[in-house]
C-alpha cells in the first residue's frame, strides 16, 4: 500500500493558489480522504492509535473544538473559558491519580501539554531547573529504564541532560532496580518508571523506585502517558495493577495522555506534580521586552482553546462509569487475545501484561508472523531486542468478532512463519508501524523515512 496515494488523485499544490477554491469542494476532498482512512481502523485491526473509535464521540468533541478552536489559551483576559477547561481537567486528573494521598507536605498541581512528549519535556525542564536552583547541579543526568520511552532521550537531548540507561529483566520486562540505583550520583536530577511502557505493556516496580528516589533525594517521574487513563480502572475492576500514582511515596511527577485512553482528540496530555513549586520553577518570564512583560507557563506560547474545550467535554461526557465500562471491555478483549497467543507453543509472551501485550518466538523470526497478519489486514507494531510485535488493545478491538478474527488469523500467521523460517521477513521494528526492512545503515534509513513524510508528496527529492 502506498504511503502517498493522493498525489495521483488530487492536484499537488506547490504554490499558494492564485484564487481561493470553493469551500464545499475542499470539504468534499477532505471528506473523501478521511472516509478512506477511517475505514481501516474501523475494522479493529489497528494496534493502538485510535483509542476511542466512537465516531459520535469524535463528532461531539469536534463540535466543542469548533466553538473554541480560534481562541488563544495564552490570552486569558479575552478567553477566560480556557482557565475553566484547563483547571478542571487538571483537578479531575489529580483526583484520579490520588493527589489527595500525597501527604500533608505536598501541594499538588498540574499543566496541560501538547502530548506525551510535551509532558515529558516539561517534566525534564522542571527537574533540571529545580536541581540547578536548589542543589547547584551543573552537569545534570537522568536515569531511565531502557524500556522507557525515547521521548525522555529527546527531552534530555534538547535540554543538555545526560541520559543513563538501566537494563530491564528480559523475562518480566521490568527495570532492574538495583542496576538503576547504581547509576545515580550527586548530579542525578531524577529517575523514571513506566506505567506502563510502550513496548511490552508492563509496569515498572514504582514503589521500589520511590524508595530509591527518596533515599537519594532525586525526583521520580512516572510515565503514565500510555496507561494512565486505563490502569486506575483496571485496578478498580480487580486486575493486578500495582499502585503507581501519588499514593506511592517518592513519586514527584506523573504524566497521562488525555488523547490516548482518555479518549480525547489528539494533542493534549496531563502533567501532574506532587508539589506546585516544581511546576512553577519552569515558567518563562521576559519582563524587559519592548513588547511588554511576557510570560508563558510552558514551552508553548499560543495554544488553541479548542483542544482544551474538546478534552474537557470528552472527559465530562465519559465520566468515571464510562471509563470503567470501556476498561472492562478492553481488559476482557485483551485477555482473550493473549490467550490466543499462549495457545501457540511457538510463541512466547513477554512479561505479564494486561491491556497491551507483546510476544516473540524462539523458533522463527516473529516478523514473519507480522507479515502474514499484515496481509490479512492487521497493523501491528514491531519491536526489537528481541524482535517482537505488540498489540495495544483499544475500543475498536472490543467490537464483536475482532478477537475471534485475531485468533484465526494468528493461527494462519504461525503456520506461515514456520513455512518461511529460512527466508528474510519483509517487516521490521519501526515505531509507528512503518513497514519494510532495510539494507542501509539504520540512521540513514530513518532519515529517509522522515524526509519522505515531509517531502514525497511535493515531489521533492529524498536525501
Amino acid at each position: 500500500m502506498s504511503s502517498y496515494p493522493y498525489a495521483d488523485r488530487y492536484p499537488v499544490l506547490r504554490v499558494l493558489p492564485e484564487e481561493g477554491r470553493d469551500r464545499e469542494s475542499i470539504l468534499n476532498e477532505l471528506r473523501e480522504m478521511a472516509t478512506a482512512e477511517d475505514s481501516f481502523w474501523h475494522t479493529g485491526k489497528a494496534s493502538g492509535s485510535f483509542y476511542c473509535g466512537d465516531t459520535d464521540h469524535y463528532a461531539f468533541m469536534s463540535e466543542a473544538f469548533g466553538m473554541y478552536g480560534h481562541m488563544n489559551a495564552l490570552q486569558r483576559d479575552v478567553c477566560p473559558s480556557a482557565t475553566r477547561f484547563e483547571g478542571e481537567i487538571i483537578a479531575m486528573g489529580l483526583d484520579l491519580f490520588n493527589a489527595a494521598s500525597a501527604g500533608a507536605d505536598s501541594d499538588p498541581a498540574g499543566m496541560i501539554t501538547s502530548g506525551g512528549s510535551g509532558s515529558i519535556l516539561h517534566a525534564m525542564l522542571a527537574y533540571r531547573d529545580q536541581a540547578r536552583a536548589v542543589r547547584g547541579i551543573t552537569n545534570p543526568n537522568f536515569v531511565k529504564p531502557e524500556t522507557g520511552h525515547p521521548a525522555f532521550d529527546k527531552a534530555c537531548h534538547l535540554l543538555g541532560i545526560e541520559v543513563r540507561m538501566a537494563p530491564s529483566d528480559p523475562v518480566t520486562a521490568q527495570v532492574d532496580v538495583a542496576a538503576l540505583e547504581a547509576l545515580i550520583d550527586d548530579q542525578t536530577i531524577a529517575i523514571m518508571g513506566s506505567a506502563s511502557n510502550y513496548g511490552y505493556g508492563t509496569i515498572d516496580p514504582i514503589a521500589e523506585l520511590g524508595q530509591v528516589a527518596l533515599a537519594h533525594g532525586v525526583g521520580l517521574h512516572v510515565d503514565g502517558c500510555l496507561g494512565g487513563f486505563i490502569l486506575p480502572f483496571g485496578e478498580q475492576l480487580g486486575y493486578p495493577i500495582p499502585a503507581f500514582d501519588f499514593r506511592v511515596p517518592g513519586v514527584t511527577t506523573l504524566s497521562a495522555d488525555t488523547h490516548k485512553y482518555g479518549y480525547g482528540l489528539k494533542g493534549t496530555s496531563l502533567l501532574m506534580f506532587r508539589n506546585r513549586s516544581l511546576r512553577d520553577g519552569q515558567y518563562f518570564f521576559q519582563t524587559n521586552w519592548s513588547g511588554g512583560k511576557y510570560c508563558s507557563p510552558g514551552i508553548d506560547g499560543s495554544r488553541s482553546s479548542g483542544l482544551l474545550a474538546a478534552t474537557w467535554a470528552g472527559m465530562v461526557a465519559t465520566g468515571r462509569q464510562g471509563y470503567l465500562r470501556y476498561a472492562k471491555e478492553i481488559f476482557a478483549t485483551a485477555a482473550s487475545m493473549i490467550a490466543a497467543v499462549r495457545s501457540h507453543p511457538e510463541l512466547r509472551l513477554i512479561g505479564d501484561p494486561t491491556y497491551l501485550f507483546a510476544f516473540t518466538s524462539d523458533e522463527f523470526d516473529i516478523y514473519h508472523v507480522n507479515d502474514s497478519l499484515r496481509s490479512r489486514g492487521w497493523r501491528m507494531n514491531g519491536l526489537q531486542y528481541p524482535n517482537a510485535i505488540h498489540m495495544a488493545v483499544t475500543r475498536p478491538q472490543t467490537q464483536v468478532g475482532v478477537a475471534e478474527a485475531w485468533a484465526a488469523d494468528l493461527a494462519v500467521a504461525v503456520d506461515y512463519a514456520k513455512a518461511h523460517a529460512d527466508a528474510p521477513a519483509k517487516s521490521s521494528g519501526i515505531y509507528g508501524g512503518v513497514s519494510g526492512g532495510w539494507t542501509e545503515a539504520a540512521d540513514d534509513f530513518i532519515r529517509n523515512i522522515m524526509s519522505d513524510m515531509l517531502d514525497k508528496h511535493q515531489g521533492l527529492p529524498p536525501l
